[in-house]
């Protein structure tokens, strides 16, 4: 019998890179392997400090190259087809007429970035709510926000217009993957990457370009745009060992693939906490989103597969707060003279949670505001003498993230739609048992925690 082939999923993610083999099997679909590096690719914004967000795109694709080089060459060599999906609303530059640069290795080649800007990621805080005000108003069902590719877009516009001028193409970081592996002179980019940078209808689905021209904006930069699930092109030699001619597809949004690997049925919801956090449930068939979004509502109706899409609550505050806090946890020691690793304190904080099984203390832990609220920082209430350990604070901040995902999208609502069950995933959720007890006590409903839920399986299972 000839071995089956396998398909290649690829996540670049905020703070990782995976890679997912998935092979077929009588009972369908199955992860054969994989593989997960991080990227330490943080990096300083000088033009932007300090509220900008960076990552060096150089150091992305050397954990990418990394994953690669690390997974069987036996299964590699199987590949039909590569799905890459990666971090939303963020954009990066490039000429295309350079972009990398191609070098044999043992089993094959590879690429690494040359001649790439930066990736301007979903993080970013350079453009300020009175800057977003100032931008002409988008024929878009999404509100705009800072971190979204066309309002860095913008901000370069006006504040840095010569750092344009060196660059012909952008894109997400997965758009950019998509690009040099199949040789495209013009990005092509997914309706759900596009409609994450703003200035996009998804109606017609095509770009403002009436409107942002008018502004003098350089729409030349915007990609071309199709369908989730269509092929972009076909790999133009043996990446890694991969064949030849592999079908690419176009890349998706890592949170899109990490819903489509685990949501199954219309009545289930998907709770994911990693870096951030976003609670969504599936429209019913033939749901379309309003023509012009509610400033003020903190769901987002994300386009999705098919046409579908999924309502949803995303929220900038999830794992990332609780990093911050074990961050503060290490400073204050440090300046009391002690030297603890943030890996060290992360276990005891959680201990400490588990064993506070209640606190009267309130966390309002919008740490990093909300994109529907950008001036609303976190607070803390109800403060007694009695509330001040460890555990106290730890477990009232676990409860303050659910909580906070809650007010943006209430039970009530999800009843209202038919939600029977709750999908758990993310790496924050896996990882902190207080966070999974606060979950179940907040959510009338069964929760399942689904420890495979990740993007990267996901974008292998669409191709």
């Amino acid at each position: 019998m000839a071995e089956p082939t396998c398909v290649l999923g690829i996540d670049l993610g905020t703070t990782s890179v995976k890679a997912a083999l998935v092979t077929g099997t009588e009972r369908g679909l199955a992860l054969a392997q994989s593989c997960s590096r991080e990227t330490q690719a943080h990096s300083d914004s000088p033009a932007a400090a300090p509220q900008g967000m960076e990552q060096d795109v150089q150091k992305i694709m050397r954990a990418l190259n990394e994953c690669l080089a690390a997974l069987p060459q036996q299964q590699l060599q199987r590949v039909t087809h590569i799905g890459i999906s990666g971090q939303m609303h963020g954009i990066v530059f490039w000429r295309s007429d350079k972009g990398c640069k191609w070098s044999e290795i043992g089993t094959g080649a590879a690429f690494e970035a040359d001649g790439v800007s930066h990736l301007v990621t979903w993080q970013d805080g350079r453009c300020s709510p009175t800057f977003l005000s100032s931008l002409p108003l988008p024929q878009s069902h999404v509100s705009l926000a800072t971190g979204f590719g066309c309002a860095t877009l913008y901000w370069y516009l006006k504040n840095s217009p010569d750092f344009l001028k060196a660059y012909d193409a952008a894109g997400t970081i997965q758009d950019y993957v998509v690009a040099m592996l199949c040789d495209l002179k013009k990005p092509l980019m997914s309706v759900q990457n596009a409609a994450s940078w703003g200035y996009f209808n998804c109606r017609t689905k095509s770009w403002n370009s009436d409107v942002l021209e008018k502004s003098g904006f350089p729409v030349h930069l915007l990609p071309e745009v199709g369908d989730p699930g269509s092929i972009a092109g076909r790999t133009t030699c043996a990446w890694h060992g991969i064949p030849k001619g592999a079908k690419v597809g176009i890349a998706l949004g890592d949170f899109q693939c990490s819903v489509y690997s685990c949501l199954t049925e219309r009545t289930d919801a998907v709770l994911n906490i990693s870096t951030s956090a976003q609670l969504t449930i599936s429209m019913p068939l033939g749901f379309q989103p309003p023509e012009a979004p509610d400033p003020s509502s903190a769901v987002t109706y994300f386009p999705y597969f098919n046409g579908d899409y999924l309502a949803v609550a995303a929220s900038l505050n999830g794992g990332n707060v609780l990093a911050a806090f074990v961050g503060m946890v290490a400073q204050w020691a440090q300046e009391l003279g002690f030297q603890v690793q943030e890996s060290a304190i992360y276990p005891r904080i959680i201990q400490a949670a588990l064993a506070q099984k209640h606190s009267k203390l309130s966390v309002h832990p919008t740490l990093f505001g909300e994109r529907h609220l950008p001036e609303l920082l976190a607070s803390v209430s109800s403060i007694g003498a009695s509330e001040l350990s460890l555990g106290h604070v730890s477990r009232a901040l676990c409860r303050g993230l659910v909580e906070n995902l809650c007010s943006m999208l209430p039970v009530q609502h999800l009843q209202e739609l038919g939600v029977r069950r709750l999908l758990g995933s993310g790496s924050a959720l896996a990882r902190n048992e207080a966070l999974r007890q606060e979950v179940e006590r907040i959510f009338p409903f069964p929760v399942v925690y689904g420890k495979d839920v990740d993007a990267a399986v996901g974008a292998a299972m669409v191709m």
